[in-house]
């Protein structure tokens, strides 16, 4: 397919590579910042721009990668050009580009990305949506040439996916750095605990999070756990942050989400 990519970021970076190498060809990159268009340009063997007006309309696809509250202006301004536009959003709807143009989809990668590091592409779940029967099989065959993992997601299921991303992905990362600054505040070395953190992951990649639950709170050890908020009593914010999530824990059992 010829593409289009409007945007440079980490999403579109990795994106832009994965389909290079599965033989597609990516016709332009388009950033407000020319820099960083012409970065990923010289990477995709594409045209940067920093204008949408030099968009070249004789495309395939506009897959856009950009921050969530520009995708409406941007696929505005895409609309006249009767080409089919993709946004790579977990939160937004479909609904977003169908008020420009019937040509509408969602090309989601459901990973977490940066630019410094590589990931195997074809191990990403990619999640697509098309507005219509030819443009869905369109996006699936895309999907299927850069990863082994193509799901049919509709837009109300995004929504809850990109949510329980947050809670899997984002959440324990802030985590990660509230423990990296505990221990770096007390002279500790953070790869003390990165072992500890390889091995929780690895474990519910075979079962399910309830079942390897370890820890103070779900054995309810109150001493312990009393002593920790000892500890946290000048950490502004954390010991409450440890006792939400403790007692969370100890009512798992109890119902949904922890909640009686």
């Amino acid at each position: 397919m010829r593409i289009t990519l409007i945007g440079s970021g980490n999403v579109a970076t990795h994106l832009g590579a994965a389909l290079k190498n599965a033989g597609h060809y990516i016709l332009q990159v388009y950033s407000p910042n020319y820099q960083n268009a012409a970065l990923l340009a010289y990477h995709v063997k594409a045209e940067a721009i920093n204008d949408l007006q030099q968009i070249i309309p004789d495309v395939d696809l506009f897959i856009v990668s950009i921050k969530d509250d520009a995708i409406d202006d941007v696929a505005q301004a895409l609309a006249p050009h009767q080409k089919p536009i993709v946004h790579t959003s977990g939160a937004t709807p479909m609904q977003t580009l169908l008020k420009y143009t019937e040509h509408a989809g969602v090309f989601y990668p459901l990973q977490t990305f940066s630019k410094t590091k590589e990931v195997d592409f074809r191990q990403v779940p990619m999640c697509i949506e098309g507005a219509y029967e030819n443009l869905n099989f369109d996006l699936k065959q895309l999907a299927q040439s850069i990863s082994n993992n193509v799901y049919q997601v509709s837009s109300d299921q995004r929504k809850i996916l990109h949510l329980a991303a947050v809670f899997a992905c984002n959440f324990p990362n802030y985590l990660y750095s509230v423990a990296q600054q505990l221990l770096q505040k007390h002279g500790l070395d953070f790869n003390l605990i990165r072992p500890l953190i390889t091995e929780t992951a690895e474990k519910v990649q075979n079962q399910l999070p309830n079942k390897v639950q370890t820890g103070p709170a779900v054995r309810n050890d109150q001493k312990t756990m009393a002593a920790h908020m000892e500890l946290l009593k000048e950490e502004q914010g954390i010991g409450q942050i440890y006792h939400i999530l403790s007692q969370a824990i100890i009512k798992m059992g109890e119902g949904p989400l922890g909640v009686k």
